[in-house]
């Protein structure tokens, strides 16, 4: 039995692991020997060695803060806290409704808070700890039918921008922002001649694979990174610097 008092490997706890870039990026950690938690309302349908599920509503501050200071006193340290679960919605601004906007701002901006409290607090007291967060490209340009979503993407940088003045040097603050990535999520809104579509307008000719996103959060996670704090790194493929985050047809 190891004693956790003085157990060095680095604990990791990720929501929204259960499917797509959290899954991917859960693999990823427990690939180089972390103790991984994935915080989930859903256990994954392929659970990955190394991972462990916890039942958990990110919307829920109570449950959040329950199940992370159980993961520090089981484990005895919170070394990095992604907030990665999120939703999406395609539909036109003017036929949003009120309550679809509130659920997916609970998950995808207050789910980052809930965790990022929780977590941030036991970081904050040991004097060390990273914070990251899946963002988006939609958060620093316009899309249109996603109005909702890319406002809580924004909020999110924000957030990063924000808590990371508050924090430092204890605790640092990032986001990863991807573009396009070939998500469950994202098969299940767009069809193949959508995908063709979108990948004509990325540089790079293609979507992202949810692995190179793990990879851009495995290193914010690293000693590589010690010096970035309130920042995003976009993986996009070259999409917001070759102008086609709004160069979609909007009729």
């Amino acid at each position: 039995m190891t004693d956790s008092t003085t157990d060095q490997t680095a604990v990791v706890v990720i929501t929204g692991a259960s499917s797509g870039i959290g899954e991917a990026t859960a693999q990823r950690f427990a690939s180089s020997g972390a103790r991984v938690f994935n915080l989930d309302r859903q256990p994954p349908a392929n659970p990955a060695p190394g991972v462990i599920w916890r039942e958990c509503d990110v919307t829920d501050p109570v449950m959040v803060r329950s199940v992370v200071e159980g993961i520090a006193a089981e484990k005895g340290r919170i070394d990095t806290a992604i907030a990665n679960a999120g939703i999406s919605t395609r539909h036109a601004f003017l036929e949003m409704k009120p309550e679809a906007i509130r659920r997916l701002l609970d998950i995808n901006l207050f789910g980052v808070i809930n965790l990022w409290q929780s977590a941030g607090r036991i970081m904050f007291e040991a004097g060390s700890g990273t914070l990251l967060a899946t963002a988006s490209t939609n958060g620093s340009a316009g899309y249109p039918w996603y109005s909702d979503y890319n406002a809580s993407k924004a909020g999110v940088l924000a957030l990063c921008r924000s808590v990371a003045l508050e924090l430092a040097p204890r605790v640092r603050t990032a986001c990863v922002s991807p573009g396009y990535v070939l998500t469950p999520m994202q098969r299940s809104e767009y069809t193949d001649e959508m995908l063709a579509e979108v990948n004509e307008k990325i540089p790079m000719g293609r979507h992202s694979d949810p692995s190179e996103i793990a990879e851009a959060f495995f290193f914010l996670a690293s000693e590589n990174a010690s010096f970035i704090t309130g920042q995003q790194l976009v993986v996009d493929g070259g999409e917001l610097a070759g102008g086609t985050a709004s160069s979609f047809r909007t009729q």
